[in-house]
């Protein structure tokens, strides 16, 4: 089942969020400055590829100090907008009983995209 909600999910957008997610990430590690925030994108990337059967979990000893003060960068450079787009597609997906699988994905995945920092895919 796992299995079938991945591949529709690629087909309904899962696919273009991910390549959008990769791209960023790859402008952004450009730059010294962008390369902990682009590593963070190819997370959310990799993560938007295959969400069901995978989640996305704090590590051992997290949220500790880099994580929190990278975080609070994350959201003070405007990535929290990437979370509110996340959570508008959610309820947009909600809206049908058949969308509200990919409705509960993208809320998971609008928690994850707002602190990104110190998580892992699991």
């Amino acid at each position: 089942m796992k299995f079938l909600g991945n591949i529709a999910w690629l087909v309904l957008g899962g696919l273009l969020v991910a390549i959008i997610y990769f791209l960023i990430g790859l402008l952004l590690c450009i730059t010294i400055i962008g390369i902990p925030f682009g590593v963070q994108l190819f997370k959310l990337g990799q993560y938007a590829l295959w969400p069901f059967g995978h989640e996305l979990v704090s590590g051992p000893n997290e949220p500790g100090c880099v994580s929190t003060v990278m975080n609070v960068l994350w959201i003070v450079l405007g990535w929290w907008e990437v979370a509110a787009i996340h959570g508008v597609c959610g309820l947009i997906f909600c809206v049908t009983i058949v969308g509200i699988p990919f409705g509960v994905q993208h809320f998971k995945m609008a928690l994850s995209s707002f602190f990104p920092f110190g998580k892992k895919v699991v």
